[in-house]
Formats: C-alpha cells, structure tokens, sequence
C-alpha cells in the first residue's frame, strides 16, 4: 500500500490534507529482454489483477507491465458511493471542476512506480476509460514538466494510451503547455494512442474526439485517433492488437 497526503496552504489558512490509499500492485513480467515499462490504469471500480490478465496474453514480451489499484473513495457521479477511483468525478463535462488533488495524487503514483525502472528502459502510460484519463493527465502532466501543483514532473514518457477515455482539464491543457519552447518540444513529440467505441453509452465517444482536438490544438503532434464502429464500453482483441502494432512502433520493441 503507498499514501499520499497532498498538503495545500494558503497564507493564514490552515493545511488541507486528503491522503490517498493506493490498493495492491501487481506486475506481468516480461518473457523476453525488457525493453519498456508500462505502467496501466484500470476503470473507474475496477483493480490491477484484472488488468493484469488482459495484459499477460499480449504478444509484448518485451514489455513489464504495472497494474497498480487506485484508492477507494467516495465519487461523487455515483452518488458518494465508495469504489476504487483515480480521482472523483461528478459529471463528464468541459466545465466540471476537476479534482486536482486527486489527479496530482494518482500521476505522482504512477510516476513513483515508473522511476525505478532501469535508465535505458522506455517508460510509458495507459489505461482504460478513468485509467485513460489518468494516462492523459500524465501526458500534460510530463510535457508541462510540472504536477498541476507546481511539483517537478519526475520521469521522461515515450507512449501513452488511452483506451474509451478522455483529458481532464482539457480546457487549461493549452495554457500549461504553451508556456515554454521545452514544453511545447516535450508535447510534440511523446506518441500517444487514443481509441474509442462509437457507441459508448458511459463515456460517449465525443469526449473522446474533444480530447484529441484539446491534445492537438495544445500542440501533441504526435497523435493517433482510432474510432471502432460499432464498440460500447469495453476492449475487443482488434483494438488490443492495434496498441500492440503501435507500440512496438513506437518504442522500436
């Protein structure tokens, strides 16, 4: 189990602290010579163990996947009901306050996991619908060189995927990247495979789209958007070979 406390203070105000219980990691070694790490994001109730089974049967033996679990907290969409969630949620919309504290909390997470991999392995993010948005988040979170905290982003991304997803903060993603030529390089060239079903009835497909155009106009260039006719809320073994193929394209596997 690892905690987080995200501690902000104001000037005479008191410190607000929220700790975070991250649940069990589990890991799927790989087969062959371990060339990347991949760290992957479950959905929104789900945990890593499920994750990692999906994962194991890839034909990816170079890749070490993490599959960490996110904290069980209250959420907010499902009426403040517990369930395992990277960051609470209220409703999928551009205007939505975004719990920054949350997403801080689960990128540094992920971050911590990946900053102990060896130096000449390539590291990257994924997830799956709130795992996507996390995997997202990472993205600006590494190009903006900073947590939206102010904190130093510690570790360099060469893949991120996100499956049936979408960006939090979507709307700032400009103003945190465009601040500076390094970050502006950093987004430009990260690779990042984003996916959706166009018959999502829980994330609908245009937040999918919003996201892209969002990455895009803030300057990834790097970008693939895959649209699968006729795909509800889930994975199929067409989209999971596509990241496969993309992935040993990207980190040359």
């Amino acid at each position: 189990m690892m905690s987080y406390a995200n501690s902000s203070t104001g000037s005479g105000s008191r410190t607000a602290r929220r700790t975070f219980e991250f649940g069990r990691t589990y890991v799927v070694r790989p087969r062959g010579k371990h060339q990347a790490t991949i760290v992957w994001l479950h959905g929104l109730g789900d945990n890593g163990s499920s994750c990692s089974q999906l994962l194991e049967s890839l034909p990816l033996p170079n890749v070490k996947w993490i599959c960490p679990t996110a904290p069980s907290r209250p959420v907010a969409m499902l009426g403040g009901f517990p369930c395992t969630a990277w960051f609470d949620v209220g409703e999928l919309s551009e205007n939505g306050p975004d719990d920054l504290e949350g997403l801080d909390a689960s990128a540094a997470h992920i971050a911590n996991l990946l900053s102990t991999e060896p130096s000449d392995v390539k590291l990257g993010v994924g997830g799956f619908s709130m795992g996507a948005a996390i995997a997202l988040y990472s993205a600006t979170c590494f190009a903006h060189g900073k947590y939206g905290n102010g904190n130093p982003y510690p570790v360099t991304l060469r893949a991120i995927v996100g499956l049936s997803g979408w960006l939090p903060g979507a709307s700032n993603v400009r103003n945190r990247v465009g601040g500076s030529d390094e970050a502006a390089r950093r987004a430009a060239s990260l690779p990042i495979l984003l996916s959706h079903g166009l018959c999502d009835d829980v994330v609908p497909y245009t937040y999918g789209e919003r996201s892209f155009h969002a990455l895009s106009s803030a300057g990834f260039r790097n970008l693939v958007f895959k649209p699968y006719d006729g795909l509800g809320h889930y994975t199929i073994p067409k989209e999971m070979d596509e990241v496969c193929n993309w992935l040993n394209s990207r980190l040359g596997l």
